[in-house]
């Protein structure tokens, strides 16, 4: 099983350096020097070696091998960078959640109204979202934020929401019409 630990962002100089968003409680566990990500995208497995990381203004700057200058680093923008976790592996923390976890939980309201299935986990530079697969075709785009998601019951395999006014009709709306 593999879990996502972070996003290459931009360049950080002319040297291969790159800005990383961080999705690990272990930055420091998961980019030390000889560490192998993988890239997760479709197609051939491809992995990157660490050369090097420091934290430089509250982002984590990575050196990989083989990315020598900034032509190379800018190619690396966007990509998601993996390791191999085991299945029965948890996250540190008692509200640390991997995908896999909570992918194909159900969602309902504070009130107990059904609001879909978690389809994916998508993680963002500020913030990670859960897209919600609605019962209607919809896709709700929910930010993964305590204030919108205060439960996550994994044991009873549902995730709670109180979204604002608004947040799951605006989704609703915005699905395609049904041809008369």
């Amino acid at each position: 099983m593999f879990v996502t630990v972070g996003t290459v962002g931009r360049p950080h100089g002319v040297r291969g350096e790159v800005a990383v968003q961080v999705h690990s409680d272990s930055p420091e566990e998961r980019f030390a020097p000889d560490s192998v990500l993988r890239i997760a995208e479709p197609g051939p497995t491809r992995t990157l070696t660490v050369l090097r990381c420091r934290w430089h203004q509250q982002r984590l700057l990575v050196q990989f091998a083989g990315v020598a200058d900034r032509t190379a680093a800018e190619a690396l923008r966007g990509i998601r960078l993996e390791v191999e976790v085991g299945d029965d592996e948890a996250p540190p923390g008692p509200d640390e959640y991997y995908d896999r976890q909570l992918v194909g939980l159900r969602v309902v309201t504070v009130d107990g109204a059904e609001v879909g299935t978690v389809s994916e986990i998508r993680h963002g530079l500020g913030q990670d979202i859960l897209a919600v697969a609605g019962a209607d075709g919809t896709q709700i785009l929910v930010p993964f934020v305590t204030q919108i998601v205060p439960e996550i019951d994994v044991p009873g395999g549902r995730v709670v929401v109180d979204p604002p006014p608004g947040l799951l009709d605006l989704a609703r709306s915005s699905a395609p019409e049904e041809p008369s």
